[in-house]
């Protein structure tokens, strides 16, 4: 990779990014029995190999004293919890790959999660080829976001608006599934429909072991995301709740594996119980490298300020954004928001009073005073603080930060 960055900054950022990208797409793979996208999981593996392989050496050739020693074992903890999480999504690649079997219930269920990955192929002549990607605003037009594109040997992903779509590009996307059908004809893509359950009723301890693997699949993501939002916002309440989550899915993981080896004694053949099994571990595995990220923040480690600026330029900008009175979104429920479409921001947490609520449904309502840690692309940052009640307003000092109006309007006069 001879155009990988070469600054820390960059690669950390984009470890990040293709790590989380790794994830989607393990889970997309598994979704819709997609071997050529687990093989994608494979190649972005070696890349990550590459960049892990790079920024430790930068890292050691960058120490100096034993302040900066200090400062460089804060990035190689996040660098070793990245690699982790890219670790994790291999594993959940290869139930595919190696064919370890799925039951068709848990593939229905997963379309019911908060979030999906899609992948889709361009064809010549679609309405997609030859155009901008700004030309079709997918995140309000199907509600979702071209996260990666792989363009014969190459791998784009920090794509960017002014991106020409060409004929023979696979497309990456990441968010509701009411969208794809409506992708794939933009894409001149097969039409495609959703996996079933299958007619067989499935005992009790087998639907049970279904419903907890997709709460710890949405459980895992949301503690990475809450663990990133901790180390750039240096918080040790959000830190603390990474830690609560993790331990959620410890046990989460013990009761999954109960009620699938009761469910084996139901089948004459139980082989395809084993990809349960292999899911649950690598989303517990996802919870562990948040957990050693928001270590930093519970141990009062000095964290090297690469580190913010990294994350803070990843893909996915996470903000943290009171509500104000009067603003947009105060006394609205999230449902009715449609943050995930325009802007194109998922809510992360919800702080009110002094603690948190994690993955916040679409029932949840905003209120004044609280406060919400979201994740999103960064041209729609100035969007979604604007619906929160401020204006963001570039400082050449400490990057974007939020004003309110009555202060800007001071300023100008």
């Amino acid at each position: 990779m001879d155009d990988r960055p070469r600054n820390l900054k960059a690669m950390l950022s984009e470890a990040k990014d293709t790590s989380e990208l790794m994830v989607d797409l393990a889970y997309a793979a598994l979704y819709f029995g997609d071997a050529d996208m687990a093989e994608e999981v494979d190649d972005l593996e070696a890349r990550m190999s590459d960049l892990v392989h790079d920024m430790r050496a930068v890292c050691v050739l960058a120490v100096r004293n034993p302040r900066e020693a200090d400062q460089m074992s804060s990035i190689l903890q996040v660098i070793s919890a990245i690699e982790r999480v890219g670790d994790a999504a291999v594993d959940i690649s290869r139930i595919v790959t190696k064919d370890l079997g799925i039951p068709r219930d848990l593939l229905a269920d997963l379309a019911e999660a908060e979030e999906v990955s899609h992948r889709v192929l361009v064809s010549e002549g679609s309405h997609f080829a030859h155009r901008p990607l700004a030309d079709f605003e997918l995140p309000v037009a199907v509600g979702m976001r071209v996260v990666a594109i792989h363009r014969e040997r190459d791998w784009i992903t920090d794509v960017q608006g002014d991106q020409i779509i060409l004929p023979g590009d696979v497309l990456f996307l990441h968010g509701t599934p009411s969208g794809i059908p409506r992708l794939r004809q933009l894409a001149g893509a097969p039409e495609w429909h959703a996996p079933t359950p299958s007619d067989i009723v499935a005992p009790t301890d087998l639907d049970r072991a279904i419903d907890v693997l997709v709460e710890m699949k949405n459980i895992s993501e949301t503690a990475v995301g809450l663990a990133y939002s901790a180390l750039v916002l240096r918080d040790p309440g959000l830190a603390a709740e990474v830690n609560h989550l993790e331990d959620r899915l410890d046990d989460m993981k013990e009761r999954l594996e109960v009620w699938v080896l009761r469910a084996a004694g139901d089948y004459v053949d139980p082989s395809p119980l084993r990809g349960l099994l292999h899911l649950g571990q690598a989303a517990e595995e996802i919870g562990d490298a948040a957990q050693q990220i928001v270590w930093l923040i519970e141990a009062g480690e000095e964290v090297h300020p690469v580190l913010e600026l990294a994350l803070g330029e990843a893909d996915e900008r996470v903000v943290y954004l009171p509500v104000a009175e009067g603003s947009e979104v105060a006394n609205r429920a999230l449902a009715d928001l449609q943050l995930d479409i325009d802007p194109g921001f998922h809510v992360l947490a919800i702080r009110r009073g002094g603690r948190y609520v994690y993955r916040p449904r679409g029932t949840n309502f905003l209120r004044p005073g609280d406060s919400a840690i979201a994740a999103g692309p960064d041209e729609g940052h100035a969007r979604l603080a604007e619906m929160f009640g401020h204006v963001l307003v570039e400082d050449e000092e400490h990057g974007p930060v939020l004003v309110a109006p009555d202060e800007l309007a001071g300023q100008d006069s």
